[in-house]
């Protein structure tokens, strides 16, 4: 027994990583269900619950990882890159939760289309951090490596722009006097979670750009 667990092992890292990435995926794809059907008491509810069950699965897995981390002799990749990613991962998971809480938590009765728009832009770049990760194990083929690359340039290009669909709504909202300032102040704290679910969608791609730039 002692002898097996001195052996090199290391770890199943990569495979843990895709299940991480499936379910911020999935919180993804119920956050739009939900700035889709809104209106529906049930169906919002249905929606919340989705991803607030997407976001736990996430949590235990990076756990489970951070976990690995210290218990595996031989890492396929830096510890510190596992360590990074991982944690980078659940931010993604944490935001869309954060974003489904905020409404409930004030009380938001209508969305506009910018929400829409910038919950659309969040779930094109998970699912784009899904298909980055998925070559993750494959970078020694230069091709993979080079698709893996080019993942991460779109996902940088979605995160520009959700940059320019919060200014043009923090715009109106500002410009148009069409809400009370109550109203104004929760518009304005969703908009920001939304946009932020992207840039922290970026820092994950950077973090995939370095390993497969190091890595291929």
């Amino acid at each position: 027994m002692l002898f097996g667990k001195l052996l090199p092992r290391e770890g199943n890292f990569f495979a843990l990583f895709n299940q991480h990435a499936d379910y911020v995926m999935r919180a993804a794809q119920a956050l739009i269900e939900l700035v889709d059907n809104y209106s529906d008491p049930a169906a919002r509810e249905r929606h919340n619950r989705a991803i607030d069950d997407a976001e736990h699965e996430a949590d235990a897995i990076t756990n489970q990882v951070n976990r690995a981390i210290h218990q595996t002799f031989i890492t396929p990749i830096d510890r510190e890159q596992i360590h990074s990613l991982i944690n980078a991962l659940d931010d993604v998971a944490d935001l869309i939760q954060d974003v489904a809480e905020a409404l409930v938590l004030y009380d938001v009765q209508k969305l506009t289309p910018a929400m829409r728009n910038l919950a659309e832009l969040d779930l094109r770049c998970c699912e784009r951090l899904h298909s980055a990760i998925a070559m993750l194990d494959k970078i020694a083929d230069a091709s993979v490596a080079e698709a893996a690359l080019k993942t991460c340039e779109e996902i940088d290009q979605l995160e520009s722009d959700a940059d320019r669909v919060l200014r043009t709504a923090m715009s109106a909202l500002f410009r148009e006097e069409l809400y009370d300032v109550r109203e104004l102040i929760k518009l304005k704290a969703i908009y920001e979670l939304l946009e932020t679910i992207s840039d922290r969608c970026e820092d994950v791609a950077n973090i995939v750009e370095g390993i497969v730039l190091e890595n291929s």
